[in-house]
């Protein structure tokens, strides 16, 4: 009795604010079909999801860039009144949509425009809602994190295009780990959320997992063949750092992706296979760092002697002095000093690194992605 007077109390709200906005008018900031479609795609009903709706909102933002305001004012409009989990957790999926759609505009959003950081919901009792109220709050954390990196991606595309240093490469890299320890932080937790709107919201994470991870594995990739003896010692021992996470975080995500199977996800019975990372790639990579260390060892010792050498001035013993009277002329000795000088030349050879970025779009539907290449890594199942 209590479930259809929850629904019907939802179905309520819907009508009367799809009702609301019938008497709105078109603003650079409202766009009453936008709201609509919102509307209807963050519906209080628990049991499935508007996909129609959804795509009509994907549809608006890849349209145009002026319809980024309309969004972003309807949606915090939306999930800043709300105190049920259900309407938080459609427009994180919403929102998790719209950011795949990877347009130029989303640039301007930065962060997202709502906070739940501290949701709670307000229409059941706490020990019914908290595995909910986490739920939520990890893929706020995540999403937010999402949308700041996004931002960051599509502003260095629009700029003038230019070859990506190691470090670079690296710091990327490292970015996508911290992105993939958030995703893996989405999970339900407690026995009452075995429900569809759950069940569909974690096939969305796992499809992002399997997207970021291969970003991952492929950045690896690339990075091993350019990781060399030859490399910097801070180059090389990001680099171990970075594979060394990868490889703990591969045995994370056996762990995660057992626990989605349990649960019922579909998506998470498709897992790729991944190629390990050799042993000895790791094992040149710790003798390049032990090898910069020994020359970066010798190269101080050499300056210090070099140093030494320069400031040292080579003063020939005086003679003693004396006076020759001959007939003819007097003839006085020169005093003599001898310095030595060294010249030390610095060359430094520019390092030129040719980057071909992939990108694997990642869009939310309800069938399974399948990874077609290999990846170079780390779970083994």
């Amino acid at each position: 009795m209590m479930k259809l007077w929850k629904r019907a109390s939802g179905a309520l709200k819907d009508r009367k604010s799809l009702f609301s906005i019938s008497f709105s008018r078109r603003t650079s900031v409202r766009n009453p079909d936008l709201d609509s479609a919102i509307i209807h795609a963050t519906s209080h009903d628990d049991s499935s999801v508007d996909y129609h709706h959804a795509h009509r909102v994907y549809k608006w933002i890849r349209s145009s860039p002026a319809n980024l305001k309309p969004l972003v004012h309807s949606l915090s409009s939306r999930v800043n009144r709300t105190r049920s989990w259900i309407v938080a957790l459609k427009a994180l999926m919403l929102v998790h949509g719209v950011l795949c759609c990877k347009v130029p505009s989303l640039q301007e959003m930065r962060r997202l425009p709502f906070d739940l950081s501290d949701f709670s919901d307000g229409h059941s009792r706490p020990s019914k809602t908290w595995g909910f109220n986490a739920l939520i709050r990890a893929y706020f954390s995540f999403l937010d994190q999402y949308s700041f990196f996004l931002s960051d991606q599509i502003r260095s595309r629009t700029r003038k295009p230019q070859v990506d240093s190691v470090n670079q490469e690296l710091e990327s890299i490292e970015k996508l780990q911290s992105l993939l320890h958030t995703l893996l932080q989405i999970r339900p937790m407690a026995d009452n959320m075995n429900k569809t709107l759950i069940l569909e919201a974690m096939d969305c994470v796992v499809i992002e997992i399997f997207d970021i991870y291969g970003k991952i594995c492929s950045g690896i990739a690339k990075l091993l063949i350019k990781i060399s003896p030859a490399a910097g010692k801070a180059e090389a021992v990001m680099a171990l750092k970075i594979v060394k996470k990868a490889t703990s975080q591969g045995e994370d995500l056996a762990l995660y992706f057992e626990f989605c199977k349990k649960f019922g996800v579909s998506n998470a019975h498709e897992v790729p296979k991944f190629v390990r990372i050799p042993q000895e790639n790791i094992e040149a990579m710790e003798k390049a760092i032990k090898g910069v260390e020994q020359k970066e060892e010798t190269r101080e010792d050499h300056e210090e002697e070099v140093v030494e050498e320069k400031s040292t001035i080579l003063v020939a013993e005086r003679p003693q002095l004396k006076t020759i009277i001959t007939d003819k002329w007097e003839v006085f000795e020169d005093d003599y000093s001898f310095t030595c000088k060294d010249n030390i030349k610095e060359t430094d050879q520019p390092r030129n690194y040719n980057v071909d970025p992939s990108l694997l779009p990642l869009i939310v539907i309800d069938e399974p992605i399948y990874l077609t290449h290999t990846l170079p890594d780390l779970i083994t199942f």
